[in-house]
């Protein structure tokens, strides 16, 4: 037998959760044809790599990203191929560009997604050719893709599409029967192109962008019972997938929300909701995730909770962070875009009184801690701050609120005041019992979004240096394979998408990964700038020691700390279409 690539001794992880071995490992026209004990017969073959001492792994799913902007004019995606991620998941939280035109995707996607607005309009302006779902499809697939991508229909989207979008986001209209059923013909024809589901949000901090409508909240937060519920009939149907972000301001909502996944006379409802996180300001929360869903799934639902597994560090440039959405005070400061009317309104002694006021306010659904002595200044033109929290910059300031210290602050330096704070999964025991949780899905890197708040492009291997580490020190909470499992073939299978897998058949979808480097290194911070976002410089992860080579679909993506000349400019990833149920059956036959 002939191969295009032979992958020599390395520890293979077939992404089922099985035992990993020593295999030699023989590829042809992008798949695998061979996994052997015994060293192949390479005569012929151009591509022999040395895995020895690594580990081959299946390439890792991303059930949550926001790339669709980034994807029409860097298709490459390399961000999370360079971290051993070959499939990416478009279309979270009730967003996507599928019917929506330039001006509305940029007030859907630049403020709740930190995506500057302009290059969200002239995005779309420049690559949209498609007016439907299966358009859309079409698009995507004369891209020169360097991962596989999936994707949902996002219902802000659809919403605002048929609505418009004022009237999409007013409480006193709900949609006409006409416009229901048009809403429910572009879920339908997403489902029909091999759309996973809808994604809708009912998180009230998501603003909009803009000035027609800006700081109201997203379209898909307006829906009303009977509007969801016939949306999700259609899901419950087809058995695709709802994602969805509860409203954590009223715990009945989010409770609503988990129980919709139940049957109960009906098909169930696969829903997977935002999220599960070990938040500091509420910890007692974390506490009810797994047991929720372990409970809801034992009466009959298909329930899941997303999770990021590491540490939920943010960054600020000033006050653009989306917590500070979720209070009254920050969300006014956040609603002005021009420089001078915010400094005007951080200079009036009645606004500070109010944010001093939310900023005290400890109890109740939240999401930030609110706390500047947990802020860090990692930047600033007064060098005598940099290294010190708000907090003790107040006292130094003798004895000024936190508030007062952050504000003053800002009105001397704007956004060159640079500042971070870890908001939720800081407590590594915690995050440990999270990742083996069978009610719980390892994802939410928000990959594409928050350019200069966060970078979690890595968060897999992150998962992978806990788990190796604590084994290493004689405390295993789970195994590698487990582990590799949850990353990749568990959530292709339970999306219903071709990927996560490493077996004779597979699609080449791969990645080497150097376990040495497992370490500190992977919480080191960079930055490198977006192209096509104006030289944006974003957070990003840079672990080129730790993943040492990359394929998609059989063709080397990055090697050796390189990026393939052909990635951006070739079409490599391919749209991978969710299964039906006929396929399922086909795939098993």
């Amino acid at each position: 037998m002939s191969y295009d690539t032979v992958i020599r001794r390395g520890r293979w992880f077939d992404g089922t959760g099985a035992p990993s071995h020593v295999r030699d490992i023989g590829i042809r026209d992008g798949r695998i044809v061979e996994i052997s004990a015994e060293p192949l017969d390479a005569e012929g073959c151009t591509d022999v790599i040395d895995a020895s001492d690594l580990w081959v792994l299946p390439g890792m799913v991303d059930i949550h990203t926001h790339y669709d902007v980034e994807v029409l004019g860097g298709p490459g995606l390399s961000e999370s191929l360079r971290h051993g991620v070959t499939t990416v998941l478009l279309g979270s939280c009730s967003l996507s560009t599928i019917h929506v035109d330039a001006d509305v995707a940029g007030d859907l996607f630049g403020r709740v997604e930190a995506i500057p607005r302009q290059y969200v309009i002239s995005g779309v302006e420049q690559h949209k050719t498609w007016g439907n779902a299966g358009e859309y499809v079409e698009a995507l697939e004369s891209l020169a893709l360097g991962p596989n991508v999936a994707a949902f229909i996002g219902h802000s989207d659809i919403r605002a599409a048929t609505m418009g979008l004022d009237r999409a986001t007013r409480d006193d209209v709900t949609p006409t029967e006409v416009e229901q059923l048009r809403m429910e013909r572009l879920l339908t024809e997403a489902l029909d192109a091999g759309f996973l589901g809808l994604s809708s949000q009912q998180l009230l901090f998501d603003k909009l962008d803009g000035d027609v409508c800006r700081s109201r909240t997203l379209p898909s937060t307006y829906a009303k019972r009977r509007e969801l519920r016939r949306l999700n009939a259609i899901l419950r149907k087809r058995s695709r997938v709802l994602q969805s972000g509860p409203d954590i301001s009223r715990p009945l909502n989010v409770l609503s929300q988990v129980l919709t996944s139940l049957g109960l006379g009906r098909p169930k409802l696969k829903t997977s909701l935002l999220s599960a996180a070990d938040i500091k300001a509420r910890p007692e929360v974390i506490h009810a995730m797994g047991p929720i869903a372990r409970a809801v799934n034992r009466l009959g639902a298909d329930f899941r909770w997303q999770h990021l597994p590491v540490p939920f560090e943010v960054y600020a440039d000033g006050m653009e962070l989306a917590v500070f959405e979720e209070f009254g005070s920050g969300a006014a400061a956040l609603h002005l875009q021009g420089e001078i009317d915010r400094n005007e309104l951080m200079r009036d002694e009645n606004y500070r009184r109010a944010f001093r006021k939310d900023y005290d306010k400890k109890y109740g659904p939240r999401v930030w801690h609110r706390d500047f002595f947990d802020a860090e200044i990692v930047e600033c033109p007064d060098s005598a701050v940099v290294g010190k929290t708000f907090g003790q910059v107040g006292l130094d300031r003798g004895g000024l609120h936190p508030v007062d210290a952050y504000l003053d602050l800002l009105l001397e330096h704007g956004t060159k005041v640079r500042w971070r704070t870890t908001i939720s999964n800081h407590r590594p025991e915690l995050l440990k019992k999270l990742a083996k949780d069978a009610g719980i899905q390892i994802g939410f890197s928000d990959a594409g979004a928050h350019l200069r708040s966060m970078a979690f492009y890595n968060f897999g291997l992150r998962l992978l240096r806990h788990v190796y580490s604590a084994a290493e020190a004689g405390e295993p909470f789970m195994t590698v394979e487990h582990a590799v499992h949850r990353l990749t073939g568990e959530l292709a299978d339970w999306y219903g998408i071709d990927a996560g897998h490493l077996r004779v058949g597979d699609r080449a979808d791969l990645f080497l990964l150097d376990p040495r480097y497992l370490d500190a290194s992977l919480e080191d911070y960079r930055e490198a700038e977006v192209e096509q976002f104006g030289g944006l410089s974003r957070m990003v992860n840079r672990n080129d020691n730790t993943v040492r080579t990359v394929m998609v679909n059989g063709e080397t993506v990055f090697t050796g700390g390189h990026l393939a000349n052909e990635l951006g400019h070739k079409r490599i990833g391919r749209f991978l279409p969710a299964r039906t149920t006929e396929t399922r059956n086909e795939s098993v036959r």
